[in-house]
């Protein structure tokens, strides 16, 4: 068996989303969290942004340079 066959479950996983203060990321993060994955909203700049979005979509927020 590998990893492409098993069927993606959402609920059984983590993501870290880079640059989801805004735009693309944010919509990516939001949809992640409405399918059940845990997410974490990372961000270089904008701080507020993205504290924002991790409390909408109950994730938590760090900061990191990637």
């Amino acid at each position: 068996m590998s990893l492409f066959d098993t069927p993606f479950d959402p609920a059984r996983e983590a993501a870290l989303v880079t640059g989801a203060g805004n735009g693309i990321g944010r919509a990516i993060a939001v949809e992640l969290a409405s399918a059940g994955a845990s997410v974490v909203v990372g961000y270089r700049t904008g701080q507020h942004e993205a504290e924002e979005v991790a409390r909408e979509i109950g994730g938590r927020a760090v900061q990191a340079d990637v």
